[in-house]
């Protein structure tokens, strides 16, 4: 049986938890090795995609009461999240040299599971219907997606 456990904000979400730490480990792993010539472009990227990803479910989390509110903001970080897949895969394929490639893969597999539990979480949240007023925060499974 699935635990439940209340979801009380966005903080408390599996998929914003992933996303941050990643998000923490790319600035802290990847960046700082890749070349000088990738400032504005390939860095720029990285840092906007990997801190995109949990300002989005933070933002759509907000608007998790509108019927496609939450959905948006979920589809949008799933498409930064496979963006910054993209962008790790470029770094690992092409400063093999100077990046961890071993580092790169994790956060690649990171990044494609962010992927999906965000996927997974609007279909979930879909099936919660519309916030009647008075209510309380939803109760979603822990376990949002493999």
């Amino acid at each position: 049986m699935e635990s439940k456990k209340s979801i009380r904000s966005f903080q408390d979400l599996e998929v914003y938890k992933g996303a941050y730490q990643a998000m923490l480990d790319v600035f802290k792993h990847i960046l700082p090795r890749l070349p000088v010539e990738e400032k504005y472009d390939l860095v720029d990227q990285l840092r906007r995609s990997t801190k995109a990803v949990p300002r989005l479910i933070a933002e759509g989390y907000s608007k998790r009461h509108q019927k496609k509110g939450f959905q948006k903001y979920l589809d949008d970080a799933m498409a930064e999240s496979n963006e910054t897949m993209v962008s790790l895969t470029q770094a690992k394929d092409l400063y093999f040299s100077m990046v961890d490639v071993r580092t790169c893969e994790k956060l690649i597999d990171t990044y494609d599971k962010i992927s999906r539990q965000c996927y997974n979480l609007a279909v979930a949240w879909n099936k919660f219907g519309e916030r009647k007023p008075g209510t309380q925060p939803h109760s979603v499974s822990t376990k949002q997606a493999s």
